[in-house]
């Protein structure tokens, strides 16, 4: 497949995603090279490189919001083929999809740096080697030239006190408001102080 075609693709799924978000259509969308499964939820913004999805879990809850790449979409279907069942049991539960307005979304550094404002904690999907994602969870400290340092939450909800470092391009997706990640910030509480002079790239992921 050559490039062409690949952005012919990505233009119509960015159009056919800007659609779902004028008209608040629920949509499903897979993306196979990163995940098994797909996700479902509401369109909160179209960039040029990135796009804000509102997500509904499986147990038709709020289930925070990615900031995903267009290129990594495989399936699109908008809207969800049980679209109807999932708006009447939210609308049941008086969930009402509020994704914040004007996200930036067109590069990864405004990404993070406008989900760091916006959450205490955020996730950072890293294309891994073996070409899953692996998800790190933490507090944004600081945005360099050539990538971000993060205070990193533990998966037993203790914070790291070095800072790790995570350059621009191996970031696939940015995550707030996910309810692992709060429920990890809940039992952590505050982040203490990182160690004076000490910075480097934690070996231990968050989640795989």
């Amino acid at each position: 497949m050559n490039s062409n075609i690949i952005e012919l693709k990505s233009t119509g799924q960015r159009a056919q995603l800007r659609e779902a978000q004028e008209k608040q259509t629920l949509v499903r969308l897979w993306r196979e090279e990163l995940e098994h499964g797909s996700f479902c939820g509401y369109v909160g913004g179209v960039g040029r490189e990135f796009f804000l999805l509102w997500v509904v879990g499986d147990g038709i809850t709020y289930d925070g919001m990615y900031i995903m790449r267009h290129r990594d979409i495989s399936e699109l279907e908008a809207p969800d083929k049980h679209h109807a069942f999932f708006e009447k049991a939210l609308a049941l539960k008086h969930i009402l999809p509020r994704p914040p307005r004007g996200f930036p979304l067109d590069n990864i550094r405004d990404v993070v740096q406008a989900a760091g404002a916006q959450s205490p904690v955020i996730g950072v999907h890293v294309d891994s080697e073996d070409e899953a994602e692996v998800c790190y969870i933490g507090r944004l400290v600081a945005v360099e030239e050539d990538g971000f340092t993060m205070q990193e939450l533990s998966p037993d909800a203790e914070w790291m006190r070095e800072a790790s470092f995570f350059a621009w391009d191996e970031v696939s997706t940015i995550s707030i408001e996910d309810g692992y990640a709060m429920s990890l910030l809940a039992v952590a509480g505050p982040a203490p102080a990182l160690l004076e002079g000490e910075a480097g790239v934690s070996e231990l992921p968050t989640r795989q």
